[in-house]
């Protein structure tokens, strides 16, 4: 499956190879179908599973578009992980679980920070849901590169 997937990522390498190594070309390719994948598990979840209706948690209201983002971040952490440990950053001698664990705390960095970019872009700006999704997806992109490299999946010397 691994062969498979870096094969077809690879297929489209060529164009940008003056541009970018390859490493960072498969970076962009596994970050952008997480986003993509992302962006639109949460249009599904925030129009049809919870149908643009806040969820009551005991005595606390969530907001659709947040209840949204929690689905979305559960199912993105899965395939984000999985895309990063095992067709990126191969070299990583790292151990899996620590992988794991900084993994988890810059994607924790990245929910919260979702959060308060969702709630400032839809509720102090009036943009629609999916739209501050995207927004806010396109901002942190830049920081979980910087992240994962240098910290979940970094090479110890």
């Amino acid at each position: 499956m691994r062969k498979a997937i870096l094969k077809i990522i690879d297929f489209f390498y060529p164009p940008f190879s003056r541009m970018l190594s390859l490493h960072t070309f498969r970076y962009i390719a596994s970050g952008g179908a997480t986003a993509v994948t992302g962006i639109v598990v949460y249009f599904i979840a925030y129009n049809f599973i919870l149908q643009k209706e806040n969820v009551k948690v005991g005595s606390l209201l969530v907001t659709a578009p947040i209840a949204a983002l929690a689905i979305e971040s559960l199912i993105t952490f899965i395939i984000g992980f999985m895309l990063n440990k095992y067709l990126v950053f191969t070299s990583s001698n790292l151990k899996g679980r620590i992988q794991l664990f900084r993994y988890g705390s810059v994607v924790l960095s990245n929910v919260l920070l979702n959060y308060a970019f969702l709630k400032v872009l839809i509720e102090a700006f009036g943009f629609y849901p999916t739209l501050a999704k995207v927004v806010t997806t396109a901002i942190l992109a830049i920081f979980s590169y910087f992240s994962q490299k240098h910290f979940s999946f970094k090479v110890k010397v």
